[in-house]
C-alpha cells in the first residue's frame, strides 16, 4: 500500500465516523423536546374551588365519610325515635333527615363530578406523556436502525473494495506465474 491508500482509508474512516456523529447529534436533538417536557412537565395551578372539589371528593370517597356518615344517621334515627315527643326534632318519617341527605347528595354529585374532570385531565396528561415515552423508544431504535445501516453500508463497501483490490492481486500473480512459466517452458537459446 502507498502512503495515498493510507491516506484515502484514514479520510474514508473519518466520514463513516462523522456519519455516525451526525445520526447521534440528529437524535439528540429530536429526544431534547421530549425528554424536557417529561422531566418539567407543566405545573398544576389549582384555583380554590378546585383545591375544595379534590378534598371533598376525596372524603367522600373514603371510608372515614361512609362509618361518620353511618354514625350520624343511626345516632339521628335512634335519637328522634327514643327520646319524648316534645324533644324530637324529626319525629318518626324523618323528613328533615330526607331534605339533608337530598342536600348532601345534589352538592356532592357536582363536586366529585369536577373533581373527576380534573382527574381525567390528569390522566389524558399521563397518556400524553407515556406516548412521549414511546415516541423517544421509537426515535432511538431508528437511530439504532440508522446506525447499523450505515455501518453495514460501510462493511460491504470495504468488503467489495478489498475483493477489487484481491482480485487485482490474483491477476498480477497470475501475469507473474505465466510469466515464469514461460521462461521455464521455453529451452535456452544455444549460442
Amino acid at each position: 500500500m502507498n502512503e495515498n491508500e493510507i491516506t484515502g482509508m484514514i479520510n474514508h474512516s473519518n466520514e463513516h465516523i462523522s456519519k455516525l456523529h451526525d445520526i447521534v447529534k440528529k437524535t439528540m436533538q429530536e429526544e431534547e423536546l421530549i425528554v424536557n417536557n417529561l422531566l418539567h412537565p407543566p405545573k398544576d395551578i389549582l384555583t380554590t374551588g378546585q383545591r375544595v372539589s379534590d378534598k371533598v371528593a376525596r372524603f367522600g370517597g373514603s371510608w372515614m365519610f361512609i362509618i361518620l356518615f353511618i354514625i350520624i344517621l343511626f345516632g339521628w334515627i335512634i335519637y328522634n325515635s327514643l327520646t319524648p315527643k316534645s324533644d324530637q326534632f324529626d319525629p318518626y318519617p324523618f323528613i328533615l333527615m330526607n331534605l339533608i341527605l337530598s342536600c348532601i347528595a345534589a352538592l356532592q354529585a357536582p363536586i366529585i363530578m369536577m373533581s373527576q374532570n380534573r382527574q381525567e385531565e390528569k390522566d389524558r396528561m399521563r397518556g400524553e406523556n407515556d406516548y412521549l415515552i414511546n415516541l423517544k423508544a421509537e426515535l432511538e431504535i431508528r437511530s439504532l436502525h440508522q446506525k447499523l445501516d450505515v455501518l453495514l453500508e460501510e462493511q460491504v463497501r470495504e468488503l467489495y473494495e478489498s475483493q477489487v483490490t484481491q482480485l487485482e492481486l490474483l491477476k498480477t500473480l497470475s501475469a507473474k506465474i505465466e510469466a515464469l512459466e514461460k521462461r521455464v517452458d521455453t529451452p535456452p537459446a544455444k549460442d
